[in-house]
């Protein structure tokens, strides 16, 4: 990929978030329990001709997973996407675009730690059925971790986000909502608070999603590691892609 497509990445970040009204962006965010959607925070267009081909060109090295009454689709872990879709790190590591996120979350956000796979990595949903039952982003870290989706590919009537705000919180109605995420939509929470799903995907459907994770703290116990690592085994990466790529990532000076 050439400098100039990184630069066209970091230059459509810039002047979405020159358009975007922050304040009333941030008030949403916390009344909503921080929970935000942004339709088409990226145009389109762009997303289509930049994003969503390099997540395609992916798309034959994916690890599927299915774990019954929970989960089935397709992962591609962050070791693949640092090394071969620098564009999304672009986005990932962006300043303005992390920036933006620290006004909406009013924290400090981190990177996460380069053995993550979490970190920055593509979801694939592209055999019916695929879907990922109600579940927090729960954070194994000492800090809060927050949860950044976008849209890169949404061809489905039926593959939906389903979030529940305000799920056990105390004297709320629970709000339930269902998102199609088109690409260039974006979705930013924070992992612990909100309850949310995929709905299974119809016959000759598909569906790509990019997660990011930032953290508030990066120091996680080495207990709590090793869960992590076998949680993102089983449900995402593969055995052989987390803790190969994580002990690599971690043995770097």
């Amino acid at each position: 990929m050439t400098q100039a497509c990184v630069s066209g990445v970091t230059e459509a970040v810039d002047r979405a978030i020159a358009a975007l009204d922050l304040d009333r962006l941030e008030r949403d965010y916390w009344e909503q329990n921080e929970f935000l959607y942004i339709p088409q925070f990226l145009p389109r267009e762009f997303v289509e001709a930049e994003l969503t081909s390099q997540a395609q060109a992916l798309k034959s090295g994916l690890n599927r997973n299915y774990i019954p009454g929970h989960k089935k689709g397709g992962s591609v872990s962050y070791y693949t996407v640092r090394e071969q879709a620098p564009q999304f790190m672009d986005l990932y590591r962006s300043d303005a675009f992390r920036a933006m996120l620290n006004r909406l979350t009013r924290v400090n956000l981190l990177l996460c730690p380069d053995n993550d796979p979490h970190s920055c990595a593509l979801y694939y949903y592209t055999e019916a059925g695929d879907h990922i039952g109600y579940h927090y982003d729960t954070s194994y870290y000492k800090g809060a971790r927050y949860t950044i989706l976008m849209g890169l590919l949404d061809h489905s009537q039926q593959c939906r986000l389903v979030c529940d705000l305000f799920k056990d919180v105390s004297g709320k109605e629970p709000v339930h909502m269902e998102l199609a995420t088109a690409p260039g939509d974006l979705v930013i929470f924070n992992g612990d608070k909100l309850w949310h799903a995929v709905t299974p995907l119809g016959e000759q459907e598909e569906r790509i999603v990019l997660t990011m994770e930032y953290v508030t703290n990066p120091d996680m116990g080495p207990l709590k590691r090793l869960y992590s690592n076998l949680k993102d085994s089983f449900a995402y990466f593969g055995l052989r892609s987390v803790f190969k790529r994580a002990y690599s990532s971690a043995s770097r000076p």
